[in-house]
Parts: structure tokens; C-alpha cells; sequence
């Protein structure tokens, strides 16, 4: 080991001890929730380890894709069972690159093509839909179910056209939507299906009387790796498949739409770069700059990967304590039921949620926004069920007018009803019994006055 290497390694060392004690300088703290304190719908949970990655990557100076995403895109798709992950720069970014690898020419028939209709719920966050509009398909909205908040398989088979070429849709707020039904549907039929699993890292669903994680089951998946979602990046997102053809077009479209297959910093793994021919490119014409499609720049970047790594280690508490925090509002609430539709669990699921959902009944003595006026007041922070009813956003205003880019099976009864009356609170593993407690007793002392 040479003199250089061996007062690196020591500097090194030095940077991170140093770290680690800023860390508990700044960042750890003891449980100290007292009433009336803030408590966030969702957060970052992490200690000195994810600091020790980051620095550890930082040092290397190696800013874009590297040692740190591939090991994480291993053992990330170890956890889940499945063969292939590819990291992008967040899970917007993978909802993109999910669908538009659905478009790739290299799928002949089975392409999703511009004019083509998909299948999916305007109960949802607008990255689920946005690929579809923006790459020229039709999203085809159906209406969701109450106490699930998971599409109304029932209408399947109404939304379903010779135009009809896919099913995309989220597990919303951690409960999975019935997988045995709408994987039957889509086979059936020969669709795509992309289960956006943003909200659902960790859920798992008996499907064929086996069980396995959501996200799994379709032909891709996708995760996010946002601070409040089940486990963080800051920011970063996923893209997972059993295909390895698809995961080749996920990665090519991720990476500037590029051929090659070489991970970044490598050349000629192939041993074919200068072999080929491509297009009208002349013979020989290096591989590493031939693009096969109009693609994008998604990458993370390796300090976003080590905080991910730590982050997995985690994972699994992660998930079992949202279980335990969501159980505990379930049971402290359910004297409301006459109040509020309370959640469900879709049958045959194991929910990793990620938040607590509230419906008011109609003929409550109080309205959603009173009661959550009232609880973001006392401290407890709130969100709605994101869009509530996407198409009546300002986005959709040119849309409306000339009612074409979209269809509506239905009335959308239900989805009219969670942008109404729909809100919900957290379930994050940075949550404490004592912070459960005090949300009860708020929104128990707010319905009885």
C-alpha cells in the first residue's frame, strides 16, 4: 500500500468519526414529543449510517451512477424477489420510464402506440397518468371503491376497447388494488400492466395462492424514494421487472435513449463496441453513441444511492412499524364508524401503508375541512388523497373543453366523494405511541364537541 493510499484511507476515516459526531450534535434526538407539538404526516428516518454512506460516496467524488447504485439495485431487488432494478433520479421519473419502455419499437405489435387507450383512476398523484398524456395515449378513467380507495374492478371489462392496450394504476396509500383480478384481466387480454408501488414498498399480496410483494406482479414496477415515502434517497425512484428485454429499454430510455448496455464508467463489456452496424450509422460505428431511442438523462447519483443502502438495511422495521402505527389508529377509531368510513384492507393483502385514510360520512355533523382545520391547528399535520378527482385540475381546463384526450367510464362517483370528503394522516416510522395517542384523543375530542 502506497504512502498516498494509506494517509486516504486515514483522512478518510478522520472526515467520517467527524461526521458521526455532527450527526449527533444536530440530528439525533431523544423522544420528546410533548402535546401541541408538530407531527409531520411523513419524514426522513435515519441515523449515523446513512451519514457514514454519504460521506463515504462523497469523498470518492464519483457524481453520477456508480459502485453504490449497483449494490443497491442488487440488493434492492433481492429484497423484493425479482430480477431486474434500475435506479432513476425519482419515482415520477420511473412512472416515466415504465411507460414510455411500453412504447419501444423493439415490442412489435405489443407497443403501446400514440391513439392507444390505458386503463387507470383519477383517485390518483398525476405522475400515474401524466406519461400517458404526455406521450399521446388515452387515459381511460374508471371509478375507485370505498373503503379501499383501489379501482372498481367491476368496470374492467366496460372501460375495455380494441384501442386498449395497457392497465397503469397505484396501490393507494400502501393497500395493494385486487392483483388477482386485474393480472387475470390483463393476461386475458395480452395488456401491460404497471403497478405504480410509490405508496406500497413492502405490501404483499397472496396472488396464485403465493405470497409476493406489490410491484412484482405486473410486468414493471415502480418506487419512490422521496423523503416521506417508505424509505429515502431525498430523492430517487426505481423501476423493477422480471423482463430482461424491458429492463434493457427502461435503462436505454433512462440513459439518453442510448444502445449500449455498459454501465456508466465502462466501455466494451460486450467486446462488440466497434463490430456493429445500426441504422444507416456506418459498419463498425461505436456502440457506446448509437440511440436506439428519443430518450432521457433519468440517473441517480451515487450519494443518493449510498443514503438508499443505508436505508434498506432498515426497511423491513420500517415497514413493520407502519403496520403497528396504522393498527393503532385503526382500533382507536373504530367507535367513529357512524362518523367516518374507516379503511380496509384489500382481501388477500398484507399492507405496508403509508398513511391513514378518512373518509366523512355524508351525514356527519361536521365537514372535511372543518375537522382538518381543526387537527392541522393542533398541530397535526394533514394531506388530501392527493388529486382527489385529477380531472377537475386546472390541468385538465383545454382537455375539458373539447372532451378529447380522455375517456370517463362512468360518473366517478366515488372519486367525487374522497376530493370532498376524503383526508388523511401519518403512519411514518418516525411516529411515536405517544404521538398516536395524542391524535386520538384530537380527533375524539373534536367529533364530540
Amino acid at each position: 500500500m502506497s504512502d498516498n493510499t494509506k494517509i486516504e484511507k486515514q483522512l478518510r476515516q478522520q472526515v467520517i468519526e467527524a461526521a458521526i459526531k455532527h450527526y449527533e450534535v444536530k440530528h439525533k434526538r431523544e423522544n420528546s414529543f410533548k402535546p401541541g407539538d408538530r407531527i409531520s404526516y411523513g419524514g426522513r428516518v435515519f441515523d449515523e449510517k446513512e451519514i457514514i454512506n454519504l460521506i463515504d460516496s462523497s469523498l470518492d467524488f464519483w457524481l453520477t451512477t456508480g459502485k453504490y447504485a449497483e449494490k443497491f439495485e442488487k440488493e434492492f431487488a433481492e429484497f423484493l424477489g425479482i430480477r431486474h432494478c434500475s435506479l432513476a433520479n425519482s419515482g415520477s421519473s420511473a412512472n416515466l420510464l415504465a411507460f414510455m419502455a411500453l412504447t419501444s419499437h423493439k415490442l412489435g405489435n405489443r407497443r403501446i402506440k400514440k391513439g392507444d387507450e390505458v386503463i387507470t383512476v383519477a383517485a390518483a398523484f398525476p405522475t400515474t397518468v401524466a406519461p400517458i398524456i404526455q406521450y399521446g395515449a388515452i387515459p381511460v378513467f374508471v371509478d375507485v371503491t370505498l373503503p379501499t380507495y383501489n379501482i372498481d374492478i367491476t368496470q374492467l371489462e366496460v372501460a375495455l376497447s380494441d384501442k386498449t392496450k395497457a392497465v397503469m394504476i397505484a396501490h393507494t396509500l400502501g393497500n395493494p388494488f385486487d392483483l388477482q383480478t386485474v393480472k387475470d384481466f390483463c393476461d386475458a387480454h395480452n395488456l401491460w400492466l404497471i403497478e405504480d408501488n410509490c405508496d406500497a414498498l413492502g405490501t404483499k399480496y397472496l396472488y396464485n395462492d403465493d405470497w409476493k410483494y406489490s410491484g412484482t406482479i405486473g410486468h414493471i414496477g415502480t418506487s419512490s424514494f422521496y423523503p416521506p415515502h417508505h424509505m429515502t434517497m431525498g430523492e430517487g425512484g426505481a423501476v423493477y421487472t422480471n423482463d430482461t428485454q424491458l429492463k434493457h429499454i427502461v435503462e436505454s430510455f433512462r440513459d439518453w435513449g442510448r444502445d449500449c448496455w455498459c454501465p456508466s464508467g465502462k466501455d466494451d463489456t460486450c467486446k462488440n463496441r466497434f463490430t456493429q452496424q445500426f441504422g444507416e450509422l456506418p459498419v463498425g460505428y461505436d456502440h457506446k453513441y448509437v440511440y436506439s431511442h428519443i430518450g432521457y438523462n433519468l440517473k441517480v447519483t451515487d450519494m443518493q444511492a449510498a443514503v438508499g443502502c443505508a436505508q434498506l438495511e432498515k426497511l423491513p422495521f420500517f415497514i413493520e412499524k407502519r403496520k403497528e402505527n396504522w393498527k393503532m389508529l385503526r382500533e382507536g377509531l373504530d367507535e367513529l364508524q357512524d362518523m367516518f368510513i374507516l379503511p380496509e384492507a384489500t382481501a388477500k393483502s398484507q399492507p405496508s401503508w403509508f398513511g391513514f385514510l378518512l373518509t366523512v360520512r355524508e351525514d356527519a355533523n361536521f365537514t372535511r375541512d372543518e375537522i382538518v382545520i381543526y387537527l392541522e391547528r393542533s398541530g397535526v399535520q394533514t394531506r388530501m388523497l392527493f388529486a382527489g378527482n385529477l380531472l377537475r385540475h386546472p390541468c385538465f381546463d383545454e382537455m375539458r373543453k373539447t372532451s378529447e384526450g380522455y375517456k370517463i367510464i362512468g360518473d366517478l362517483k366515488n372519486t367525487d366523494t374522497i376530493m370532498n370528503r376524503t383526508f388523511w394522516i401519518g403512519v411514518y416510522p418516525g411516529m411515536t405511541n405517544d404521538m398516536i395517542i395524542y391524535i386520538l384523543e384530537k380527533i375524539m375530542g373534536f367529533v364530540k364537541i
